[in-house]
């Protein structure tokens, strides 16, 4: 693919993304009226960390492109990327959607494993490009925690 059109594909793929999860979260009655870890960043601060990670996302995704050897590897690495797209957005829905903090727990463990995945097969083309996927996986950790408690302060659900 020409030199720009895997930044392109990423971008719009992660702009994508960040839409679909934004349309699952609503921060309305029901979720301010959780009680939440004292670690809680506040509700303003969820769009720009994201937006960072998806930009950071982006840019270890096209040096991944760039540095895969073969098609087979390319044709994971956007497996990889998909999959995680998927489960960043089915957390949204879960949590916020069906409202079920519960649920959602389960589903960030996915979520934290693939980002793992992609760290580790990124480390096999690009130190670089691995790297930059790290504050995702701390991101989504923290998230986990943040999840975790909300379980344990409201439970249960359903």
């Amino acid at each position: 693919m020409s030199g720009r059109r895997p930044l392109l594909i990423a971008g719009l793929t992660a702009l994508a993304t960040a839409i679909a999860g934004g349309a699952m979260t609503r921060i309305d009655g029901w979720y301010r009226g959780l009680e939440k870890s004292s670690l809680n960043p506040p509700d303003w601060l969820f769009a720009p960390a994201w937006t960072v990670i998806y930009a950071l996302a982006v840019m270890a995704a096209t040096i991944g492109w760039r540095e895969t050897r073969s098609n087979a590897d390319r044709a994971l690495l956007i497996s990889l990327f998909f999959i995680n797209a998927v489960l960043n957005i089915a957390w949204s829905g879960v949590f916020f959607t069906l409202r079920r903090p519960d649920w959602a727990l389960a589903e960030v463990a996915t979520l934290w494993l693939s980002v793992a995945v992609i760290v580790a097969f990124l480390a096999g083309f690009s130190r670089r490009a691995s790297f930059l996927m790290v504050p995702y996986l701390i991101w989504v950790s923290f998230a986990a925690y943040l999840n975790y408690k909300v379980v344990v302060l409201n439970g249960p659900f359903g």
